[in-house]
């Protein structure tokens, strides 16, 4: 039909597309964000042992009274275990709000300065803030819990470099043509970070929690040198043309193009890109221009990104709750063992892996995403519902937790990396990679906040109620995830039903 261009078949583009060096950027991003995520899964692996450590001997159940009681409780900070558990949510509360913080500042700095050494930087300066959080404050017997507060802080702060750099970097390497598959399979970095925190935790942990700090935050700065020398940011620094800059123009034109839809239906287009007014003399400038980094501001009215920003908000909050809360939740509700909870709360993230591939898959061949996070949402409530009827029985428990993974961390992978690059790489900001890192710190920020908050309020309902009451609130967060993207839900559809009239007709 006239005025519907053909899209070139996503994995024969994929594919004749890669290099050695994607090759590399992809792995090398990859295990950088999976070591800033492993250092995080510590903490939350730990939290046990951290607030034993910090409880007096003779309020702990798990250790036996020792004297004097001068040499042995005059460190400990918190009275009970339980002021001390409250204290750990806070830290993570604390964690979350100037990681979202850093976000939004680590997306606009990594779009004017070289991502590579901001990643590198940000990698190495954590893991020596882990260290000193984890393992030195316990080595030299130093309890106090404000100076616990300024370093979660801080590694807050550092910690927020890590994700719009290397989505940024994989916009850069990686065109519209099977990014659902591949961002689908890249987005597991975080629960292989997940899973590969959990292993070391629980491997070292019988000699100690600050060993388990020890050993993450040595491999993650090793892995900033690494990505220092390393990681090569853009194609064009090893004279290998931009995405959308080869052949002719017209196919790559469009698989550099997102795959979220618009409602303008006056353009010939507006089947496969978003369409929006351009920004103030955008459309004048040269093809030799080099491309400025777009304004915090206009990376907020971009098409979808609001939406998408506080839909991401509420499905954070459930993600980072079972990523803080699981292992902690299985202790306390079953018995199970902290090393038994920790290795177990690894199936959330095999399902969470499995889960981002296959619905980035799908959203390749509908070339849609709205409507199959639509479908996986729906299907995460009733799995909540079921997880929480789990009887104590690990083999059903761990099933019951990879389904649940399946239907949360999916979409939530989704969002956080193939569509924050469909939504950085639209029309508006077509051919200006400088709008990637700022727009996923928007939505990964937006996120974070939501999941600050939600720690807090997790820690309040399982404190005054019982755990049953928090799943009730994972449900309804996820409905209000659904109703957040709802507008973009019906929109796609209504492509979708075009785009079926429009080949019936071509017949």
């Amino acid at each position: 039909m006239p005025g519907v261009r053909r899209r070139p078949p996503a994995n024969r583009t994929l594919t004749s597309q890669c290099t050695h060096h994607h090759v590399a950027v992809f792995l090398l991003t990859f295990f950088s964000y999976s070591l800033l995520h492993a250092s995080r899964k510590t903490f939350s692996n730990v939290k046990v042992s951290i607030s034993n450590q910090w409880t007096p001997f003779p309020h702990n159940n798990t250790s036996p009274s020792l004297q004097p009681n001068e040499l042995w409780n005059n460190s400990h900070i918190f009275p009970d275990t339980r002021k001390a558990t409250l204290f750990l949510g806070t830290l993570d509360t604390i964690f979350l709000f100037s990681y979202a913080v850093g976000l939004f500042i680590s997306g606009i700095v990594g779009d004017r300065l070289n991502m590579r050494w901001v990643l590198s930087f940000g990698m190495c300066s954590s893991a020596v803030v882990v260290f000193v959080f984890g393992t030195v404050t316990e080595w030299l017997h130093f309890y106090n819990k404000w100076f616990y507060c300024f370093l979660w802080i801080v590694n807050g702060l550092l910690q927020s470099t890590g994700w719009p750099c290397v989505v940024a970097v994989m916009g850069n390497w990686f065109g519209k043509a099977g990014r659902g598959l591949v961002f689908g399979l890249w987005s597991a970095c975080a629960s292989v970070g997940n899973i590969f925190g959990a292993f070391l935790a629980s491997s070292v942990l019988q000699y100690g929690y600050e060993y388990a700090f020890l050993v993450t935050a040595s491999v993650q700065f090793a892995g900033g040198i690494i990505v220092f020398f390393g990681l090569v940011i853009s194609p064009k620094e090893v004279g290998l043309p931009d995405i959308g800059e080869e052949g002719d123009g017209s196919a790559e034109e469009d698989v550099s193009e997102p795959l979220i839809g618009s409602s303008d239906d006056d353009d010939d287009d507006q089947n496969y890109s978003i369409q929006a007014a351009d920004l103030s003399n955008s459309g004048s400038s040269s093809n030799t221009r080099q491309p400025k980094a777009i304004g915090f501001f206009q990376a907020c009215c971009l098409p979808g990104v609001i939406l998408y920003s506080l839909a991401y908000a509420c499905l954070k909050l459930v993600n980072y709750s079972f990523f803080f809360w699981l292992p902690l939740y299985l202790y306390d509700n079953f018995g199970w063992k902290e090393a038994e909870a920790d290795e177990l709360s690894i199936w959330y993230d095999v399902g969470g892996i499995i889960g981002g591939t296959i619905q980035g898959f799908i959203s390749d061949k509908l070339q849609k995403r709205a409507p199959v996070l639509a479908v996986s949402l729906i299907l995460a409530i009733a799995s909540l519902l079921g997880y929480s009827r789990s009887p104590n029985d690990k083999l059903i428990n761990a099933v019951l937790m990879a389904i649940t993974g399946f239907f949360i961390g999916g979409p939530s992978n989704m969002i956080s990396s193939a569509i924050s690059a469909d939504l950085g790489r639209q029309e508006m900001v077509k051919g200006s990679s400088e709008a990637l890192a700022t727009v996923t710190g928007i939505v990964d920020g937006t996120g974070s906040i939501g999941a600050a908050v939600g720690q807090s309020l997790v820690s309040l309902i399982h404190d005054k109620l019982e755990w049953m009451s928090v799943f009730y609130f994972f449900s309804l967060m996820i409905g209000l995830t659904v109703l957040f993207i709802m507008p973009l839900i019906v929109n796609e559809i209504k492509m979708l039903r075009a785009e079926r009239r429009l080949r019936r007709l071509a017949g």
